[in-house]
């Protein structure tokens, strides 16, 4: 199958997704050694989890797929351009590709405007829409201690 066909069924999940009323206009489908291994769509609204992109559901189906967090030697099509969260989930991911059909700008002009994250991420602390402030504490380290001084641990 070509990028296109695959780009196709991202965008197909998206537009059925909506007609069957099960969230918001957005699909993705993830892609190893060209065959599908993982899907999603938006439902944020249907299960009340404002994490359940496309993207995200599509990472976590595949991942499951493959028993693994990460998805090497994978691709990514997906309906739209991925907002801030899935954006950072992707790099966590680490797949090789990622193609998409509709920019920001595109689903900005639908009502999916994601630009004030965006902006946000560049304010200091204290200027943010959303409280935020660090604070100091004694043990702040430890989990970071615990991690680099497990004998046990997987590397990601």
């Amino acid at each position: 199958m070509t990028h296109h066909q695959f780009l196709q069924q991202a965008i197909q999940l998206a537009v059925d997704n909506v007609k069957n009323n099960q969230g918001g206009p957005f699909g993705a489908i993830v892609v190893k050694d060209g065959e599908v291994i993982g899907r999603g769509v938006n439902t944020v609204t249907n299960h009340h989890d404002p994490t359940a992109h496309a993207e995200i559901q599509a990472i976590r189906d595949a991942c499951n797929y493959l028993q693994h967090f990460q998805l090497d030697d994978c691709i990514i099509y997906t309906s739209c351009e991925p907002c801030p969260m899935c954006f950072g989930a992707i790099y966590w991911a680490r797949p090789k590709k990622v193609y998409f059909a509709c920019t920001k700008y595109e689903a900005a002009e639908a009502g999916f405007d994601d630009q004030f994250i965006y902006d946000e991420l560049d304010l200091p602390y204290n200027k943010r829409q959303i409280f935020m402030e660090k604070l100091n504490d004694d043990e702040k380290l430890a989990p970071f201690h615990t991690w680099m001084n497990a004998i046990e641990r997987i590397e990601y």
